[in-house]
């Protein structure tokens, strides 16, 4: 699929095209356009729109909020705005791609199409807005934000290669949780701490958690593993050839028909054609060092993925752990308290998973520790906790 926005002016694709090549990054010309746009449209919504729009929407709660508040406020804004545009963008994209569809293995991580680059370039924006907060407000977010701002940069600016195009969109979708996740500290915020709708914000919070993060990105890294582990043979097989042989791997890599002769039209022929508009940088293979760089960023992510989700069972079980209740009560009373339960572990569990994304982004280990020592309580505001408190106040809740 060609990408869908018109290229860069003639004047900044040869402004940026020598910078490109010398950084192996062939592709980026043909996105820098939007890299920049993407930067100046979060950089807009963080400065402008936010201060300008919150006090209208929030009259009360934003005008309230000490200026650190405040700032983070406009930072979740600029984080709502830019995950739930690119999440979309990636779901189209995936849906409407077909030459990104018909890849092979090979092309998978050698292969390119304008519509993958422009969820690259979209992400690359956002990501060097979050570098530059992270560096301006280091003691604020803390060393552990500038890390992850750092890395997450790098590793999609490595797509502009291309490496690993075809999975820009589908590990953008990790995102999926992230528009409930900033609802939730929205909701704090405007005091709907224990509301019905943050409970249903939480339900679908820790749904999407799971879904996207656990078995979603499982299932698409292990598909990753193998795909850079037979780029990686390739590889070694053309290094190991003769002198007198070109070390070449697009043969073993791309369809012949990727040439566009099995097209009815010239939209098709294009979209197949740019699939192969690059293998000249990819003809010697991929290098190690990007092999061990994605694989190690990409476990690290799934390790803290599960270590946050397994926080946030370990909260839930923690309130139905205990002995059996020996006390009767009506069905109407007992059917009620539940629900009530219900709702309580809901919103502990959003706390308990929000709390410790902060305080592994932040690097508060001693935040962290306290808060494993404490599953239940960390995180919870004083209006939970006196709901709580009533609810233990009828009938003591298991494990309390």
């Amino acid at each position: 699929m060609l990408d869908p926005f018109p290229p860069p002016p003639a004047w900044l694709r040869n402004f940026i095209e020598p910078y490109a090549l010398y950084y192996n990054s062939p592709t980026l010309p043909d996105h820098i356009h939007e890299v920049i746009g993407a930067f100046v449209f979060y950089l807009a919504i963080h400065a402008v729109v936010s201060p300008w729009l919150s006090p209208i929407l929030f009259p009360q709660s934003y005008k309230s909020l000490k200026p650190r508040t405040r700032l983070n406020w406009d930072i979740h804004v600029v984080s709502l705005t830019q995950s739930v545009l690119i999440n979309a963008v990636a779901l189209w994209v995936m849906y409407v791609d077909r030459e990104r569809s018909a890849m092979s293995a090979g092309e998978r991580v050698f292969g390119y199409t304008g519509a993958c680059g422009l969820i690259q370039a979209l992400a690359v924006g956002y990501f060097i807005y979050d570098l530059i907060v992270s560096v301006m407000y280091v003691r604020m977010f803390g060393i552990g934000m500038l890390f992850h701002a750092i890395s997450a940069l790098w590793v999609f600016s490595l797509g502009f290669r291309p490496f690993l195009n075809f999975y820009a969109p589908t590990f953008i979708l990790y995102e999926l949780s992230s528009p409930f996740l900033n609802i939730h500290w929205f909701l704090d915020k405007v005091n709907m701490t224990g509301s019905r709708a943050q409970w249903y914000n939480g339900m679908a919070l820790l749904g999407s958690f799971f879904a996207c993060r656990l078995v979603w990105g499982t299932w698409q890294s292990i598909v990753l593993y193998f795909d850079m582990w037979n780029a990686l043979q390739h590889t070694w097989s053309a290094a190991a050839s003769p002198l007198s042989e070109p070390a070449n791997v697009n043969a073993a890599v791309f369809y012949p028909a990727r040439d566009g002769s099995l097209c009815i039209d010239e939209t098709c022929a294009r979209a197949n054609a740019e699939i192969t508009k690059f293998k000249d940088f990819t003809a010697g293979g991929v290098a190690t060092w990007m092999v061990v760089t994605y694989v190690g960023s990409n476990m690290i992510l799934n390790f803290l993925n599960y270590f946050w989700f397994s926080k946030m069972v370990d909260t839930v079980l923690k309130r139905f752990r205990g002995p059996a209740q020996t006390t009767e009560k009506k069905d109407t009373d007992k059917t009620q308290l539940k629900e009530d339960i219900v709702h309580e572990v809901v919103l502990e569990a959003a706390s308990q998973l929000e709390q410790d994304e902060s305080a592994v982004m932040q690097a508060d280990l001693t935040s962290l520790k306290e808060q494993v020592s404490s599953a239940v309580d960390s995180g919870l505001s004083d209006d939970i906790r006196k709901r709580r408190a009533d609810l233990v106040a009828k009938v003591p809740l298991p494990g309390a």
